[in-house]
């Protein structure tokens, strides 16, 4: 196997190619959670991997709470299946926690300050109210809690890591919180044996090929966790060795080894890239910087041949969507045909007539 047929399989698995899902939540749950800082950007990640997809729809299944955002994983929002969050969170949450206890300490963020922030968000969001960041504010304020210089972020963020809060449905155009056992149902609770196991389950499958420090960074788990996780589902893969590095797999993978020339826009902060340690398979390092920026910025890329080939950013304007396309290098007539293909694949999505340009020069 080559490193361009391991990034075609990748596009395969991830479900950027062949895709058979017909609801945000059934995408979602495949890829296990995918990065969600950018909500616009987000939605197009999911309806990417989504057959006849539109932002419409993705945004009625995060608002009916289909599909969660929160901080899972790593200490940034991911959306997630609302079936999985629970059995995530427990698995996830600590490791996190852990992670910025300095960080608290330097804002003064004691556990008994915590524990009161956290009473007081459970209190403002009974009986199915949804509040926004701004909203909850107004509550830490009446009763004289300082949530200056990011304290207010670090005060939610431990509120979802505690399993107390989750997003509630769009205010407009703005996000908002509520509590986590009145948006979901709690589920039946897994072991940790068995949380490792379905993860690295679904990483392998919907990620791989990719390799146990890959999956390591993605789930954020400690690489002893990491490796106890592979250890139990290495019985369901296989391995690929590619330049002295094991990649694993499902078997199944192996079918969709062959050359795609097709060509792809794909959001930022999308899981083809940001869910890999090493993304060098599809990004080579000369445009590593083009792609992602110095403060770690995953920017919208054009996948072309399996590979990151370019640049491509939208504006949206009152009855049409702008989009602009920069390929990294010079590109063959045939390449810029199947560009303009892939920005018009977005029509049905925006449900909005496109315009589109190129910012090469």
């Amino acid at each position: 196997m080559t490193l361009n047929e391991l990034s075609n399989i990748r596009l395969c698995n991830q479900k950027v190619v062949g895709t058979e899902f017909k609801t945000a939540k059934e995408v979602v749950g495949w890829m296990g959670a995918m990065q969600a800082q950018d909500y616009p950007m987000a939605k197009l990640a999911v309806g990417a991997r989504m057959l006849n997809a539109t932002d419409e729809k993705i945004e009625s299944a995060f608002n009916n709470g289909e599909i969660i955002r929160t901080h899972i994983m790593r200490p940034t929002w991911h959306f997630v299946s609302s079936e999985d969050i629970y059995w995530m969170l427990e698995l996830t949450a600590q490791k996190i926690k852990s992670s910025l206890k300095s960080r608290h300490k330097e804002l003064g963020l004691t556990q008994a300050l915590l524990t009161q922030s956290n009473s007081i968000i459970e209190k403002a969001l009974q009986k199915g109210i949804f509040l926004t960041r701004e909203e909850l504010a107004s509550e830490f304020h009446k009763v004289k809690i300082n949530v200056a210089e990011n304290r207010l972020s670090h005060l939610l963020l431990c509120a979802e890591l505690d399993g107390i809060t989750c997003s509630g449905p769009l205010k407009g155009k703005k996000q908002t919180y509520a509590l986590l056992q009145d948006r979901v149902p709690y589920t039946k609770r897994l072991t940790r044996d068995e949380s490792l196991t379905e993860l690295a389950k679904r990483y392998f499958t919907s990620h791989g090929p990719a390799t146990l420090q890959d999956f390591t960074w993605w789930s954020g788990l400690s690489a002893t966790e990491a490796k106890l996780g592979l250890e139990s589902v290495k019985p369901l893969l296989i391995s690929e060795t590619i330049d002295s590095e094991k990649y694993w797999l499902a078997q199944s993978s192996l079918k969709h080894a062959s050359h795609n020339t097709s060509v792809y826009l794909l959001p930022s902060f999308d899981e083809f890239l940001i869910s890999y340690k090493d993304r060098s398979a599809s990004l080579s390092l000369t445009d590593n910087k083009k792609a992602v920026s110095d403060n770690g910025i995953f920017r919208p890329v054009i996948v072309a041949n399996g590979q990151v080939s370019g640049l491509w950013k939208r504006t949206v304007m009152k009855d049409s969507v702008r989009v602009e396309t920069s390929f990294f290098h010079p590109q063959p007539k045939m390449a810029k045909e199947l560009i303009e293909k892939a920005v018009m694949a977005w029509v049905s999505f925006w449900e909005m007539p496109i315009k589109m340009d190129s910012f090469d020069d």
